[in-house]
């Protein structure tokens, strides 16, 4: 049976670890700079997703792609020695697109103040249609 918290501390563990050999192992300049946002990690332990985000153009996130996979298997080595369990799981690396995401929400939201301070702008200089007072007494 699965174990929940385990796999959550083996993600998190996966975590340090990886951020930790790119940091110190890896001097390949093609790798520029990525972080390492997440980690989820199967209920068995037997398959991390390790999901990284890269600071530049959409040529540096491929060139980080590739250097990533080039290198998984002495990540995956690394990985194995600082965990200490019986299995070491297999690494995936998947690219965060939540910064991007939360790029375009930003813009959206800036224009929709922009529109609602048009709009507010439009009311507030507005005059009401017909009588001031359009009820009968």
């Amino acid at each position: 049976m699965a174990d929940p918290a385990r796999a959550r501390k083996v993600a998190e563990r996966i975590k340090t670890l990886v951020a930790e050999y790119l940091e110190r192992e890896i001097n390949d300049e093609r790798l520029g700079f990525v972080t390492i946002t997440d980690v989820r990690v199967t209920g068995d332990t037997q398959h991390a997703s390790v999901f990284y985000s890269v600071m530049g153009s959409e040529e540096d996130r491929e060139t980080a792609e590739t250097v990533l996979n080039e290198y998984r298997g002495r990540i995956r080595t690394y990985v194995g020695q600082g965990l200490g369990i019986r299995l070491t799981p297999s690494l995936e690396f998947i690219h965060d697109a939540v910064p991007e995401g939360a790029e375009q929400i930003e813009k959206a939201l800036a224009e929709a103040r922009a529109r609602d301070a048009e709009l507010a702008k439009a009311a507030a200089a507005a005059k009401p249609a017909g009588d001031a007072n359009p009820y009968k007494e």
